[in-house]
């Protein structure tokens, strides 16, 4: 269930209909799940692929204004260096395992080359965005298990209905403060006198400790959920900080500058969950937003778009709802996953959100 459905309600902006990223219009999104046994003592895949279309139209023929922003740099990320630089996304954004990124690299390679003749031929090359986190608890990633059909398989099967969360494709071996983790999503919608806009968060969630998870903040009754010296659940430790991705949608007629701020919002909501961007954490922010479609050619030497002006109060909205979104979606990674035995016997409890709740 989402973290609504326990009584917990973040911020003061309304939701989408679905509370999803693919709240904001046309955006897309695929999973790919991979669990099964591998050969060798205990080895097991537990890992995936998902996929994040700002469109259903060709990106590559009309890209989309976009930005990244790198809270902490600890990650193997594809593909950020262009889209600051030109401020536009042009494939779907990727994200799996941080072994599989050329994998997955690849798979989106083929995908595009095999709709569009003229990359690499007629026009340039194409810019590829693929995100990680390290899912090594649960999976044996040495393995390498990801192909790059699977990437193709995720960008296929992506639609704009409700995302599915937890535990599926690239979340399905993550862990977030201790607990499974993995995918979750959160929508919010800003609304001004003559326009409303909606703003979606997708995160792949696999960062911090049991002791960092602010759970009084949720649930300020906890200390009587739990008889005296109960621990039922047992937190998993991890190897490494973790990491996660924050993948941002709007359709909001942004620049790319104005873009970028509403990105670093995004840290906030993180931080309100209790995590402090540790050494080894990859925290990395990837924004988009669908109200312009910039060809790839045209005639003109001069292009027009609209913007929103900066000291608009719904600018201070966007702000918000990059945060309030962020934070939910990282809760509703944990409130959808279940829990997951993956390598080794390693087992992820998911935590339990029931025990806690008045709902």
């Amino acid at each position: 269930m989402k973290i609504r459905e326990y009584g917990v309600a973040i911020g003061q902006l309304p939701t989408g209909e679905k509370n999803d990223i693919t709240d904001v219009p046309d955006v897309r999104v695929g999973h790919v799940t991979i669990q099964r046994e591998l050969e060798g003592d205990q080895e097991y895949a537990c890992t995936g692929v998902t996929a994040i279309v700002p469109h259903g139209g060709s990106l590559f023929r009309e890209k989309v204004t976009a930005a990244s922003y790198v809270i902490n740099g600890f990650g193997k990320t594809t593909g950020l260096v262009q889209v600051n630089e030109l401020g536009v996304l042009e494939s779907p954004i990727m994200l799996t395992n941080t072994f599989s990124v050329p994998a997955v690299t690849q798979g989106t390679l083929e995908y595009m080359l095999a709709g569009h003749e003229e990359i690499g031929d007629k026009t340039g090359t194409i810019n590829l965005v693929v995100g990680e986190c390290n899912d090594s608890s649960l999976n044996s990633i040495r393995r390498c298990v990801v192909q790059p059909q699977d990437a193709i398989e995720a960008i296929q099967k992506a639609t704009n209905g409700p995302v599915e969360e937890g535990a599926v494709g690239a979340g399905t071996g993550m862990v977030t403060f201790g607990y499974k983790g993995g995918i979750g999503s959160s929508s919010r919608i800003v609304s001004a006198p003559d326009a409303s806009y909606t703003v979606g968060v997708l995160v792949l969630s696999n960062f911090g400790s049991k002791q960092e998870f602010l759970v009084d903040k949720l649930f300020p009754a906890r200390e009587n959920s739990f008889p005296a010296g109960e621990n039922p659940l047992p937190a998993a430790e991890k190897p490494t900080d973790g990491s996660i991705i924050m993948v941002l949608a709007t359709d909001a007629p942004l620049s790319d500058r104005q873009l970028l701020r509403v990105a670093k919002r995004a840290g906030i909501g993180l931080g309100r969950t209790g995590s402090h961007f540790g050494h080894g954490s990859g925290d990395i922010v990837i924004a988009f937003s669908t109200a312009h479609k910039i060809p790839h050619k045209a005639e003109g030497i001069v292009e027009t778009r609209t913007q929103l002006r900066e000291d608009h109060v719904v600018m201070n909205q966007l702000f918000a709802a990059a945060a309030e979104a962020t934070e939910e979606a990282i809760y509703n990674s944990l409130s959808q996953a279940k829990t997951t035995t993956g390598r080794k016997g390693n087992t992820v409890y998911a935590f339990p959100f029931e025990r806690f709740s008045n709902q």
